[in-house]
C-alpha cells in the first residue's frame, strides 16, 4: 500500500504540500513505462528531440517565477536565488539539445596500414531507460544537468526528487509532459530512501545520483546487485585560495557569497579559506565585513535562507563546537549564531586543520580562515582532503598555475560559481566526491554506449583473420610492423 509525507517550509513550517511514497513496484511499473517511450523518443532524429527540449525550456522561461517560488516554499531559498538557478537551467537545456549531434553522432575513424581496406566510424547510442536521484539543494538546476543531457542522447528518465523538494520535481516532470505528450519520456516517483533505493534495484540502465558521499555508497551497493552504472555527484570540502597578489576586495565578496549563498548549502561551496600571511589581516577585515552585513532568516528581506534538514543544523553546531574546543576563535557568528533553523553567517579562526570543522563537510554558512605562509602551503593544505570536487583561486599572476597543482574535477580563478555555468563544461570531481560528469560532451556520453562498426570496402593484400594464413603473410607483417614501429 502506498503512503504519503509532507513538505513543509522549513522557515516557516508551514505545509508545503503532501506527497505518495512510492512502492518498489510503482518504481517497476514506472521503468517498465519508460522502457516503452525509450523506444519512441530515441527513435526520433537528434532535430525532433531539441524541439521538444527548446519548447520545454520556453515553459521554464515563462514560469520562471512560479517555479522559484515552489523552490522557495519548499527549501526556503530566497526567491530572487530559485529565479537565478531556474535561469542558469536555460543555458544547459539549450547546450545539450544543440550539440547532441555533433558530439554524439556516427563519425569516421582512423584506420592504420594494416586495416587500410576498412572503414571504420564510432557513434555514441542511448543506453535506455535512466533512473535520476536528485538533490533538495538545488532541486532544478542540478537534476536538470542528468535529466536533460539524458533526454538530448535519446534516453527516458524516470526522476526522484529529493523527499524535500518533491513538488520542485513534479513541476519539471508535468512541464515537459506539457510538451511531449505522446509517451510518458519523463515520469516521477516520489518519496524517501527506500523509494530510491527501489529505483536503483529496478530494471534502469544508469543511475545518476547527487547527495552526500555517505549515501552515494548506499545507492552504489543496491547498483552493484544488477551491474547497475552510476555516475556519482557527491559532497565536497572546497578550498579558497588567496594569494599575495589577489584582488582582495573581489576575493572577500566571492568567498562570503561562495561559502554562505543557499545558506552555505552547495556541494561547490567554499568551507575552507587559505590566505597569504602578507594579506591575510587585511583581507580577513575586508571578509568580516561582507559577512557581517548578511543576514540568515526566512523573511523576503533576508540574503541568506533556512537550513533546509533540520538534521543538517546539529552537524554544524558539532562542527562550529569542535572547532572552538580545539582551539579556534570565532571572529563572526559561533554556536549562538543558530537560531531554530537559521544559521547567521560564522567565520572561524585558529582552527587545527584536524578539526572537522575543516575535514568534513559542514553545509552551512561557516568558514575557517587560515593563515599559510606561500602558495605552496596553500596548495598542499587544500589538497589535504578526501573530497576532490571544486575549489577558488584568487590570484593576479599565477591563478592557472596554482589552479593546476589541485586535485579536483573543478577550479574557478578569480571567480566563484562560474564553472557550472557554462554549458560546455564537465562537472564532477574525485575520491569522496564521486565520479562520472554531467554538463558538456562529457556529460551527454555518460548516458550513451559507444559502438564501433569496420566494414571492411575490399580485400586487402593479406589476409590475416583466417587460419588461412600463410607463413609469407606472418614473415611481411613483422618486416611492416618493424619499418613502422622497430626504430623507437
Amino acid at each position: 500500500m502506498t503512503t504519503g509525507f509532507e513538505v513543509r517550509n522549513p522557515g516557516t513550517g508551514d505545509l508545503a504540500g503532501e506527497y505518495p511514497v512510492h512502492t518498489a513496484a510503482d518504481v517497476q511499473a514506472a521503468v517498465a513505462r519508460a522502457r516503452g517511450a525509450a523506444a519512441w523518443w530515441g527513435g526520433l532524429t537528434f532535430a525532433e528531440r531539441a524541439e521538444r527540449l527548446a519548447k520545454f525550456r520556453g515553459v521554464m522561461a515563462r514560469r520562471t517565477q512560479q517555479l522559484a517560488g515552489l523552490m522557495h516554499n519548499e527549501m526556503g531559498k530566497p526567491h530572487s536565488d530559485a529565479a537565478l538557478e531556474v535561469a542558469l537551467s536555460l543555458d544547459h537545456i539549450a547546450w545539450a539539445a544543440k550539440n547532441a549531434p555533433k558530439v554524439l553522432g556516427r563519425r569516421r575513424a582512423g584506420v592504420g596500414m594494416l586495416t587500410a581496406n576498412q572503414r571504420a566510424t564510432v557513434e555514441y547510442k542511448p543506453l535506455g531507460v535512466i533512473g535520476v536521484i536528485g538533490p533538495w539543494n538545488y532541486p532544478v538546476f542540478t537534476p536538470l544537468g542528468s535529466i536533460v543531457y539524458a533526454l538530448a542522447a535519446g534516453n527516458a528518465v524516470v526522476f526522484k526528487p529529493s523527499e524535500f523538494t518533491p513538488g520542485t520535481g513534479a513541476w519539471l516532470v508535468d512541464a515537459f509532459n506539457q510538451v511531449v505528450p505522446e509517451h510518458p519520456v519523463v515520469q516521477l516517483v516520489t518519496g524517501d530512501g527506500s523509494t530510491g533505493a527501489a529505483l536503483c534495484r529496478s530494471a534502469v540502465d544508469k543511475i545518476a545520483f547527487t547527495g552526500s558521499t555517505a549515501t552515494a555508497a548506499k545507492v552504489m551497493a543496491a547498483c552493484a546487485e544488477r551491474l547497475t552504472p552510476l555516475v556519482a555527484e557527491c559532497g565536497g570540502k572546497d578550498a579558497f585560495i588567496v594569494d599575495e597578489d589577489a584582488d582582495l576586495d573581489a576575493a572577500a565578496d566571492a568567498a562570503v557569497w561562495a561559502g554562505m549563498a543557499n545558506a552555505g548549502q552547495s556541494c561547490i561551496g567554499t568551507e575552507r579559506l587559505y590566505v597569504h600571511a602578507a594579506v591575510y589581516d587585511e583581507f580577513l577585515a575586508k571578509l568580516l565585513a561582507v559577512a557581517g552585513e548578511q543576514r540568515a532568516g526566512s523573511d523576503p528581506d533576508a540574503k541568506i535562507g533556512p537550513i533546509t534538514m533540520p538534521s543538517q543544523l546539529e552537524v554544524i553546531r558539532s562542527h562550529i563546537g569542535d572547532a572552538l574546543a580545539r582551539g579556534g576563535r570565532a571572529v563572526l557568528g559561533g554556536l549562538n549564531a543558530i537560531t531554530g533553523q537559521v544559521v547567521q553567517p560564522t567565520v572561524l579562526v585558529d582552527v587545527p586543520e584536524d578539526s572537522v570543522a575543516v575535514t568534513e563537510e559542514t553545509f552551512g554558512p561557516t568558514l575557517t580562515v587560515t593563515r599559510v605562509r606561500d602558495r605552496d602551503e596553500a596548495v598542499a593544505l587544500a589538497n589535504a582532503t578526501g573530497y576532490g570536487l571544486g575549489a577558488v583561486v584568487y590570484s593576479a599572476r599565477h591563478g592557472n598555475e596554482i589552479a593546476d597543482r589541485l586535485r579536483c574535477g573543478m577550479v574557478a580563478v578569480n571567480g566563484v560559481f562560474n564553472y557550472p555555468q557554462i554549458p560546455s563544461l564537465p562537472f564532477g570531481g574525485v575520491g569522496k566526491s564521486g565520479f562520472g560528469r554531467i554538463h558538456g560532451p562529457d556529460g551527454l556520453r555518460e548516458f550513451c554506449y559507444a559502438q564501433s562498426v569496420a566494414r571492411q570496402r575490399f580485400s586487402g593484400p593479406l589476409a590475416l583473420t583466417t587460419f588461412g594464413r600463410t607463413a609469407k603473410s606472418d614473415a611481411l607483417v613483422g618486416k611492416i610492423m618493424t619499418l613502422l614501429h622497430g626504430r623507437h
